[in-house]
């Protein structure tokens, strides 16, 4: 039921993001894991225009090197660490999807939806697997 999904990157493999595509069209930024061949046409950083709302999109939340606010974004995504977490700042809403593929660390497997309502945000977890 989703109309985009967004990848914060650590896909793993090209047949990861295959998959997403025949649910709904992905989007997806290189992550630190992603070092094969496959991986160099993903982009480090993805701008995702939802219904007027602009989400910036990186794997690592430290590397980010503008002022999302002063930019125009409603909300960065990023996913390096893996854990579920979202804060807003600023009036920019920080979302962290947690990671929705094979366990990491001792980490819940979850995932998070966004909605855009009257140009307004609003998100929520689902954790797949404790």
């Amino acid at each position: 039921g989703s109309d985009t999904i967004i990848h914060a990157g650590d896909v793993g493999s090209p047949e990861v993001l295959d998959g997403l595509r025949s649910i709904a069209p992905t989007v997806a930024v290189r992550g630190n894991v992603d070092r094969e061949g496959w991986a160099r046409e993903l982009p480090v950083t993805e701008v995702v225009n939802a219904e007027g709302v602009l989400l910036y999109v990186l794997h690592d939340l430290s590397e980010l090197d503008l002022d999302p606010k002063a930019a125009g974004f409603g909300a960065v995504i990023s996913g390096h660490s893996h854990r579920p977490h979202a804060e807003m700042r600023d009036g920019v809403l920080y979302l962290n999807p947690g990671s929705a593929g094979r366990r990491r660390f001792d980490l819940p497997i979850t995932m998070a939806q966004v909605q855009v309502d009257d140009g307004r945000l609003s998100y929520s977890y689902m954790t797949l697997v404790p």
